[in-house]
């Protein structure tokens, strides 16, 4: 997400509020404004909300597709594509770990009372999450075509797996099949861009809706999920990962982050680990001096599997939504929840966008009211950045520390990292 898009963004989510509060109190016997301005508001946001909708299916089913092809160079890099892969996913666990438990903590969205504001046509089903022996039984499916209508994720996960699979075990033959879905996945990834570019607009219509329904009270539980997760975050980037560095390397954190500074402002203007790469890739290679094989593997791994920020955006706006249309998550739902949020962060990618349709997916997978989402995405923007900059330090971190298990790391770190 570029500058000019992020700007408008904000533009759009701070007019649409001041439109819509001004809708509710000053405005609210006006039908210009009452009844037909917002009834405009209502269907382009509804319209909005639609299209994010639109690419879960086929975008989580071609991206991971993608990264179990892409899954075979581990083989090649035998020990280092091991050690890189166990702690990506280990990474992503902790995060997911501490990010349920702030949520169940903390309560983001206790109180906000949304399920008044849904109207009258939406009915809320109260759904919980299936107990884990439940979920490994009904992970495989019985019909494709129903799992894929019925956008059951987990199934559509696990034929996905399959399908990579089935494509490497093919080798040179499954070179048509390989490139396929690289294209359906650039495809993919065009669409997300087409609809990210409506963002501004569609966060406008959302927040008159909103500004013109919702009590301060709600607004202000929605400014403290925002912070929560914010502030979640910014401790993983600015504490967890140089502690995390110094201790596994002995590179000190005030080294670490100062290396990663450049990384850490390019990835919070553009919010795409992908568009971030060549950055990471500089930061690895002339600033914590790892050597070109480790970065030139785990980078472009990282930004497709290691997604710890996503993984803690996505687990705080599921908990937000659960207790805001009063249908709380359970403790005993919780390892389901995770073991879920930890399957679909791999189908995140790198996409600017990428977390908030994980949370469509989440919602609809936890019987949540879909109208959660317009809320989500009003402030996805502020989210999406401090989360991508999570997701690309991540995989310094990660990189850093095997380059050292290695002993890939061409000259000591010192103190000074080499200037920019």
């Amino acid at each position: 997400m570029d500058k000019s898009l992020s700007t408008k963004i904000f533009v759009g989510l701070f007019a649409g509020l001041i439109i819509g509060t001004a809708i509710q109190y000053v405005f609210n016997d006006i039908a210009l404004f009452d009844t037909y301005l917002l009834g405009a508001a209502e269907g382009a946001g509804g319209m909005f909300v639609s299209l994010i909708k639109l690419l879960v299916v086929p975008l989580v089913f071609v991206s991971i597709v993608c990264g179990i092809v892409e899954l075979k160079d581990v083989k090649a890099f035998g020990r280092l594509g091991g050690k890189t892969f166990a702690l990506y996913i280990i990474n992503t666990i902790i995060a997911i770990s501490a990010a349920l438990a702030v949520g169940m903590i903390f309560q983001p969205g206790k109180g906000a009372n949304l399920a008044g504001s849904v109207s009258d046509t939406v009915k809320l089903t109260t759904t919980e999450t299936p107990n884990i022996f439940d979920l490994v039984v009904n992970i495989v499916p019985s019909n494709p075509v129903q799992a894929f209508a019925n956008g059951d994720m987990l199934q559509i996960i696990f034929m996905a797996i399959l399908t990579g699979l089935a494509i490497q075990a093919l080798d040179s033959r499954g070179g048509p099949a390989i490139r396929t879905f690289k294209v359906a996945n650039e495809i993919m990834m065009k669409l997300v861009g087409l609809v990210m570019s409506l963002a501004p607009y569609g966060v406008f219509a959302l927040m008159i809706q909103l500004g013109a329904t919702l009590d301060s009270n709600t607004l202000l539980s929605v400014a403290g999920y925002v912070a929560l997760v914010v502030s979640m975050l910014v401790f993983w980037i600015f504490f967890f990962y140089p502690m995390a560095v110094s201790l596994a390397t002995g590179t000190s954190p005030k080294t670490f982050l100062r290396a990663t500074r450049e990384q850490i402002l390019f990835s919070l203007s553009t919010a795409s680990s992908n568009a971030t790469i060549p950055v990471t890739m500089r930061t690895l290679t002339e600033k914590l001096n790892v050597s070109k094989s480790v970065a030139g593997f785990g980078v472009p791994l990282g930004a497709t599997m290691n997604m710890s920020g996503v993984s803690i955006y996505i687990a705080l706006a599921t908990i937000f939504v659960a207790n805001a249309f009063g249908q709380p998550i359970n403790s005993s739902d919780i390892v389901t929840l995770g073991l879920t949020i930890l399957l679909l962060s791999v189908g995140a990618g790198g996409v600017p966008g990428g977390g908030i349709v994980m949370v469509g997916v989440l919602l609809n997978q936890l019987g949540l009211p879909a109208e959660g989402l317009a809320i989500v995405a009003a402030v996805d923007c502020i989210n999406d950045m401090f989360c991508t900059s999570s997701n690309v330090v991540g995989d310094t971190a990660v990189n850093t520390i095997v380059a050292k298990t290695e002993g890939a790391i061409e000259e000591p770190v010192n103190a000074e990292v080499n200037p920019a």
